[in-house]
């Protein structure tokens, strides 16, 4: 897996002393100081960095705002962040995703969370000391981004475009973008050690549903927050061309988007 993308615990305990890796624990406050976090870890929620505007489709919270939220935690743009929480990574994930769009160069995912890095390593309840700092960001430029539009997944759907559920089977098949496959984010986690599976048996699993390398990969699922784990899985294997529909299935229903339902032969 490309570290830069994904780090494990192993390689986040050796640098727990630089100043440069800013550690982010995403879950609810009441467990970062009730449970206890990572050593050096400061505590951005999830639901702080969604905008509250539209929280149901849990959207980017806007440039100036996600900027406000690290210089407050004492993240300047040069740093390392590691974002991590204790649901696979899923909301971490997310973190690391609206990061990128707003122009940090180095954020990476905790592989495993808060659970997995509990089993080896220590824990404080102690909150760091953090001087705020003034944050800009420098948000992507849309032919950078990732993130793709209603306008862009219709065009997709016109190629050969492998278009990936992140859902669970009973929400893909009660609606579903046309020509869809089914990739469950959670099927990359070994459940045993929390962490993500081995770099062979994640590209088999891909591959088995035709999610592969060479192919154009358009992410959905209902809120974008499940297709940014996968997303960064994704990069961390190496795939380069992955599109991220922000709007996900709910932009597309309320576009009256074409739709398929029932079993797939996918599944």
């Amino acid at each position: 897996m490309d570290e830069s993308v994904v780090v494990s615990p192993d390689w986040l305990a050796s640098r727990l002393d630089d100043p440069a890796v800013c550690i982010v624990d995403v879950r609810d406050a009441w467990e970062f100081d009730g449970i206890g976090h990572v050593p050096g870890a400061v505590s951005i929620p999830f639901d702080s960095y969604r905008d509250e505007s539209d929280v149901d489709r849990g959207t980017l919270p806007g440039a100036d705002a996600f900027a406000t939220l690290l210089g407050d935690a004492g993240i300047s743009p040069d740093d390392t962040i590691v974002a991590y929480d204790d649901t696979h990574g899923v909301f971490a994930a997310r973190f690391v995703l609206t990061a990128i769009e707003y122009g940090h160069d180095d954020v990476r995912l905790l592989d495993g969370d808060y659970s997995a890095w509990n089993q080896e390593h220590e824990t404080t309840s102690e909150t760091p000391e953090t001087e705020p700092v003034d944050y800009e960001a420098d948000p992507l430029e849309p032919d950078e981004s990732p993130l793709v539009g209603y306008d862009a997944v219709e065009a997709a759907l016109e190629r050969d475009a492998v278009l990936v559920d992140t859902r669970e089977r009973e929400e893909f098949e009660e609606t579903r973008l046309p020509g869809a496959v089914r990739f469950d984010w959670r099927g990359v986690i070994d459940d045993e050690t929390r962490r993500l599976k081995p770099e062979a048996e994640l590209e088999a699993l891909l591959a088995d549903r035709g999610i592969t390398p060479d192919r154009e990969i358009v992410l959905y699922c209902n809120t974008a927050r499940r297709i940014s784990h996968t997303y960064v899985v994704l990069k961390a294997l190496g795939y380069e061309d992955v599109a991220f529909y922000e709007g996900s299935l709910s932009e597309w229903l309320a576009n009256d988007g074409e739709t398929e339902s029932g079993p797939a032969s996918a599944e």
